[in-house]
């Protein structure tokens, strides 16, 4: 697939993550902690250290760094003074599906154009960004996916991908994921047969397409996960999509709970299955906005994908912009309106954000307060 640039064939990441040092491999879940010594060895050396050969090799046993130069075989990302370690990134709100449970509300195919994307990117990069998620919409028919994701591949950020799976059979698109691997690629699948699927997509043919993508991503090894979406359509398949997984034996999660749109729209809860909603965990609170953030598709950071507002203009700020977002987590974080008088608020499971949207979709409690 054709990107802008040759990306760099690096093997391994050396990076700061926080208050850590890691040596992480493009498409690898383990990876290996450094002490602060030998990562300040790493930005002298010009050959892969003894100490470097013996840990990668004990790590990853088929990779052999002996005698070889450090150029090119282990791509060094600078420490960050920001303390961002995590991001997701939502190239466009736009799809090829019209699900009538989506968050997403109106489907917008909009996005930045590439120079402010690769500029986006850099920011990240400068904020101490190692692990991106990028999500849509569905990111694979954004026609800057192959650029973007060879952008960030190169810039040495362990990328997962967010992904309904109907373009994952596109050689193309599999190429350039074998040949610069996720950390992670997520399917979400929407039911176990043609008429339970198209139904719940709205798009005749969509089944056939996201199981040959399945099909050929686990044939080509990819690093896959299962988002089992069960809704009052779909519900009585979930059993069927159980073993679906099972028999490709991959990882999957169930996810029952659906919330209003980003807008704070009531639009997709009525498609949420009563019998399968899920008591959350108590929301002891997260990294949102400390060390995580998102960016939408027209460069605004956000703490996170459900409490948008206010944004950061990133095209306009720059990373310095950031330094608001702690701020600003810390505000839409806390209980507020009928919460703040709550006796049981230790034991809630849905963060201020999320209750904000219910409130604006004016939802019955039931949905989201389970007290």
């Amino acid at each position: 697939m054709p990107t802008r640039g040759s990306p760099l064939m690096h093997g391994l990441i050396a990076s700061p993550f926080l208050d850590d040092f890691l040596i992480l491999r493009p498409g690898s879940v383990s990876g290996i902690k450094l002490p602060h010594r030998h990562w300040l060895e790493l930005q002298r050396a010009t050959l892969c250290p003894d100490w470097l050969v013996g840990a990668v090799r004990r790590r990853w046993p088929d990779l052999d760094l002996t005698g070889r130069p450090l150029a090119g075989t282990v791509l060094i990302r600078p420490q960050s003074p920001f303390g961002y370690g995590r991001a997701s990134y939502e190239l466009n709100l736009g799809c090829n599906y019209d699900c009538e449970h989506c968050y997403l509300g109106l489907k917008k195919f909009e996005g930045l154009s590439w120079p402010d994307r690769e500029r986006l990117l850099d920011i990240m990069v400068e904020a101490g960004v190692l692990w991106l998620q990028l999500t849509g919409g569905e990111p694979l028919i954004d026609k800057l996916f192959p650029d973007v994701y060879a952008a960030a591949f190169e810039r040495g950020m362990m990328l997962s991908i967010s992904s309904n799976g109907s373009r994952l059979a596109n050689p193309a698109v599999l190429d350039l994921l074998t040949t610069h691997r996720p950390y992670r690629l997520t399917i979400s699948v929407y039911g176990a047969t043609a008429e339970s699927y198209d139904g719940l997509t709205r798009r005749r043919g969509s089944f056939a397409k996201f199981s040959r993508g399945l099909a050929a991503a686990h044939e080509a090894g990819l690093p896959l996960n299962l988002n089992l979406i069960v809704t009052e359509h779909n519900a009585h398949e979930l059993d069927a999509m159980t073993a679906l997984a099972e028999r490709y034996e991959l990882p999957h999660h169930v996810f029952s709970n659906m919330s209003p749109t980003i807008y704070g729209g009531a639009e997709s809860l009525p498609a949420q299955s009563r019998e399968y909603l899920r008591k959350r965990k108590p929301f002891t609170g997260c990294s949102a906005g400390h060390t995580f953030f998102h960016v939408d598709p027209h460069g605004m950071a956000s703490i996170c994908k459900v409490g948008r507002d206010p944004q950061i203009p990133l095209m306009d700020e720059g990373v310095k912009g950031l330094a608001r977002l702690g701020g600003i987590a810390d505000g839409l974080l806390l209980r507020q309106g009928g919460c703040t008088g709550c006796g049981l608020q230790s034991t809630c499971g849905t963060c201020m954000p999320l209750v904000t949207l219910y409130r604006k979709a004016k939802a019955p409690l039931s949905a989201y307060c389970q007290h």
